[in-house]
């Protein structure tokens, strides 16, 4: 199936089933999201990586609109569909300010994977966190949570973000969280340990002396 999307390039990664909270301020995009708003329609985030727009993006909806200014800029609240690949960009259209492109929509196997991988993940992510101090709350059971749910908090970079996007398989999205966790997390560890090195430096140590033979 291909059809006409109009497009919101962005230089982010957006999943399906991720909410979205965005600030619509440019005119074309003020265009954008009032037609997509009237007529119920959907509109497509497209991943700019390096200035260019790269050819998967995720279909989105718009679910609120929850402030709209008197200059005509807006608050909205989206929420991604589906993985969409970019056959064709169509930069004029009479009479719009945005661009759009010809898309297809490629099979995308969901479910739930693995569970038993899934949990590997999950432990990962949380040893990712405990050990950069950060906290995070799912917002769903874990044994309802997919790649999709965890994947911005996995501390994976924009283009790795991406290369999940273009994985159409959920047990291929787990494994590639596993083996990204698998590599970042003794790096992250080797820091702390370092960083506990380093505080210690400069400071009174109380060492007991070793009964040596010398």
């Amino acid at each position: 199936m291909t059809n006409f999307i109009p497009i919101f390039p962005l230089a982010i990664v957006v999943y399906p089933g991720e909410q979205l909270n965005l600030h619509i301020f440019e005119s074309r995009y003020k265009q954008l999201i009032n037609e997509c708003v009237d007529g119920k329609k959907f509109f497509g985030i497209p991943t700019v990586l390096e200035k260019k727009v790269q050819e998967v993006g995720t279909l989105m909806r718009v679910t609120e609109v929850t402030k709209i200014y008197e200059s005509g800029e807006m608050d909205i609240r989206t929420e991604g569909v589906k993985v969409f690949r970019i056959l064709e960009q169509v930069k004029d259209i009479p009479d719009k300010l945005y661009t759009g492109a010809i898309v297809n929509y490629p099979p995308n196997i969901g479910g739930k994977g693995k569970r038993p991988l899934m949990e590997v993940v999950l432990a990962g992510i949380r040893e990712l966190h405990r050990l950069l101090e950060v906290k995070k709350d799912f917002k769903k059971p874990d044994d309802q949570l997919i790649s999709y749910d965890v994947a911005h908090h996995a501390g994976l970079s924009i283009e790795e973000e991406y290369e999940l996007l273009g994985l159409l398989h959920e047990l291929q999205r787990q494994e590639y969280l596993k083996r990204h966790l698998a590599k970042v997390l003794p790096v992250i560890a080797e820091m702390e340990q370092l960083k506990e090195k380093v505080k210690l430096n400069g400071h009174f140590k109380n060492l007991s002396s070793l009964d040596l033979d010398v």
